[in-house]
């Protein structure tokens, strides 16, 4: 009898989602900023120390109202990592802006902020980092740079949330960050995201562009009689019933940070002989930065040996996957004047990089399974 699939990734309840959704439906109101939107909000400004957080319909979402916020335009510059997911760039380009992209460091594969600087021109108008895999960015040497050239900062935290730099959350360094509640995220409402604005300039004007460019948000609060179109915008809130799952997640966040990482230290010690004797190698966390367990990856030597690799795993049932192919060489990107070779690490990673089954659902059982498979696998 053939073994049960291991998935790459499986959203599972681990609390009282089921039971929030319920109490939304009983409610009455589905619609955005109900209560349970009301109460993540909560939830994340007291645990990470912001002003403010707007939940949105996704990532990709609070990245295009930062980029309205920041008022991006044609003509202006937005330097932004090789490796990344295309919601980082796309938001910008969206608003006219040209994408500068940048090389990731080898180790932590987070934006090489030695290349920074000289990517800065009069025309850059945000810089994007991205902390790959939750762990963070030299945000200190990033921030620096920003200041000294008047440039905002805007933290892309999909995989992120709650890991630390030098003791700091992630998300809370830039006049804005964003976060995603995909369902291959640490949390999940299927789809979702939130914009966490740490300049408090930008929250009222955050509000309505979320509205769809209306003043709502202060006629409930009551600060005027009526509500009109004061802005542009869109309608960037989640249903409120996405938010009663989301809060059902983020209350277990103990819990699911404990499990994720016992997984990913379990991956690493027992992949780490392994890995040293076939010359791969296994992700870097520097010990300043409090990662936030959301993926395991491996770098195989070449593109024969990962593709080998994807395929011998599969055929015992067990799902892997790469990761993103380098922006410079998309389609999109060669219309930004993107060439072979100009973020060469970028390009040496997506060849290599393979991510292996990581989950809520993941058992003790089926990573056993996919750590023996590995172990056996012929190189």
């Amino acid at each position: 009898m053939n073994k049960p699939r291991v998935d790459f990734n499986r959203p599972v309840v681990v609390g009282r989602e089921m039971e929030y959704m319920a109490e939304a439906v009983a409610s009455g109101h589905l619609s955005g900023d109900g209560p349970f939107t009301q109460k993540c909000h909560a939830l994340l400004e007291t645990e990470l120390g912001i002003p403010k957080a707007l939940l949105t319909t996704s990532c990709t979402h609070a990245l295009e109202m930062a980029a309205i916020l920041l008022d991006i335009r044609e003509g202006d510059e937005v330097i932004v990592p090789d490796f990344t997911f295309v919601s980082t760039v796309n938001a910008f380009v969206l608003r006219g802006a040209r994408p500068i992209f940048v090389d990731i460091r080898p180790d932590t594969l987070n934006l090489d902020e030695s290349r920074l600087e000289k990517s800065v021109t009069s025309r850059t108008k945000a810089i994007l980092p991205v902390h790959y895999a939750g762990v963070g960015c030299e945000m200190d040497v990033i921030l620096d740079i920003a200041k000294r050239h008047g440039i905002a900062v805007v933290e892309d935290n999909a995989h992120g949330l709650f890991g630390k730099y030098k003791g700091k959350y992630l998300g809370t360094f830039g006049v804005m960050a964003t976060l995603s509640f995909h369902e291959t995220k640490n949390f999940t409402s299927g789809e979702g995201g939130a914009l966490l604005i740490n300049d408090l300039t930008f929250a009222e004007r955050a509000e309505i562009i979320r509205e769809k460019g209306t003043n709502r948000s202060r006629f409930f609060r009551g600060q005027v009689d009526k509500y009109t179109w004061v802005d542009i915008g869109s309608s960037y809130l989640p249903s409120d019933i996405l938010a009663a799952f989301l809060y059902g997640q983020l209350e277990q966040r103990q819990r699911i940070q404990s499990h994720r990482q016992a997984l990913w230290q379990t991956y690493e010690m027992a992949l780490k002989d392994w890995a040293e004797k076939h010359g791969v190698r296994l992700p870097l966390v520097p010990p300043h930065v409090e990662q936030s367990y959301h993926m395991f990856y491996m770098l195989l030597p070449d593109l024969d040996t990962r593709q080998r690799f994807i395929f011998y795993l599969r055929e015992r049932g067990i799902y892997s996957a790469f990761h993103y192919l380098p922006l410079h060489l998309s389609e999109m990107g060669q219309k930004f004047g993107g060439r072979p070779g100009d973020c060469p690490v970028a390009e040496d990673v997506s060849d290599r990089l393979v991510r292996l089954p990581f989950h809520n659902a993941l058992s003790k059982a089926e990573q056993e399974r996919v750590i023996e498979a590995i172990l056996e696998f012929p190189f």
